[in-house]
């Protein structure tokens, strides 16, 4: 895929001088990202070598699916896949003469290099420092206060999903480098919504990592569950038009290294979005089970009964399940080839106390 000049990565970029000519088949065959085993339940990431994007493997891909586990590990310090799936930022909350609770945040734009894989480095520009920015949270008819501050290399916006005046929409109201904005909305409607860059070109904006969760609770809240957001997101490592690293919450197979653990009979409430650039859709297929579907989050009484949701870009919705039964069972991309550069993990479901 050729891009416009206006498309193209800046000189020294390098998530693009780094990576430059490898395509994610050339990562799979190389095991640079790894090679799953879908009926193996196998995983192998291979970043053996100390530079950032070379690593040698004898390994035929078509024989590694029986290699379990994954190889190195990113630096939880920067960004913890594992701690940011319950990390919601509620806000500094006051209370207005009018009695409406008010919730301020304040969201910096910054170029920041992360890792999406151990030794896979992807330069992005992000919300807060990290690729999804942080779950901002909040009940329907709240006031919300968002400070932006722009302090990247390029134009940037917030906009929010969610119903508000048009001059908080974050599309015309561009905030140079070095300046800020804040927008100012009473939240709704209640249900999953998400936030990214309105700059064009757009595409580029969002690839580069400009997006986060923005969760409405309704007034009288929801049933209590043990709650996590997944944000499914790719990563065009060399700038050619196709991701080469597939992820949930960014780091390829972290949830397949580092299981997510959760207990038999306890409802889980996953919040789910995809905000993947490049793919006409993403999906979530969950092993041994079925969930509840609430698309959108908007409706809490009906639902799809379904083990298997795809989501264009920007789509989202609540899934809802409980495990009957205790082990680890997978839970992944249900188009084969995402799975097999990351989108991969596991929920260990441990016997219930109470049993």
């Amino acid at each position: 895929m050729k891009r416009r000049p206006d498309e193209m990565a800046p000189p020294g970029d390098p998530s693009t001088e780094e990576t430059k000519g490898l395509s994610r088949r050339d990562l799979l065959r190389s095991g640079v990202v790894g090679v799953v085993g879908l009926a193996a339940g196998g995983g192998a990431l291979a970043a053996k070598s100390p530079t950032r994007t070379k690593s040698t493997s004898d390994a035929d891909p078509a024989h590694s699916n029986h290699v379990m586990g994954v190889g190195g590990e990113i630096d939880p310090s920067i960004f913890d896949p594992t701690a940011f799936l319950k990390e919601f930022d509620y806000g500094n909350v006051t209370t207005l003469p009018n009695g409406q609770v008010q919730r301020e945040y304040f969201i910096t734009a910054i170029d920041r290099e992360i890792e999406v894989a151990p030794g896979v480095y992807f330069a992005a520009w992000t919300y807060n420092g990290t690729v999804p920015g942080p779950t901002i949270r909040c009940t329907e008819g709240d006031r919300l206060k968002v400070n932006f501050t722009n302090a990247g290399s390029h134009p940037h916006t917030i906009h929010f999903h969610g119903i508000h005046a048009a001059g908080m929409d974050g599309v015309f109201e561009t905030v140079a480098p070095g300046e800020s904005f804040v927008y100012e909305f009473d939240a709704a409607p209640m249900g999953l919504h998400l936030y990214h860059c309105h700059t064009v070109p757009l595409k580029r904006h969002i690839h580069k990592g400009l997006y986060g969760a923005f969760i409405i609770d309704p007034r009288d809240g929801r049933p209590e569950a043990n709650e996590m957001v997944m944000v499914m997101n790719g990563f065009d490592t060399n700038f050619d038009g196709d991701n080469e690293v597939y992820a949930c919450n960014t780091v390829a197979f972290h949830y397949q290294k580092h299981p997510i653990e959760i207990e038999q009979g306890e409802l889980v409430r996953l919040y789910l979005i995809n905000t993947t650039e490049f793919d006409l859709i993403n999906s979530l297929h969950l092993h041994g089970n079925f969930f509840r579907l609430y698309r959108t989050g908007t409706d809490l009484e009906r639902f799809e009964w379904t083990d298997t949701v795809a989501l264009c870009q920007g789509e989202r919705a609540v899934l809802e399940f409980t495990y009957d039964f205790p082990g680890k069972f997978m839970f992944h991309a249900h188009q084969s080839e995402f799975a097999e550069l990351g989108w991969m993990g596991v929920f260990d479901v441990k016997p219930s106390t109470f049993a």
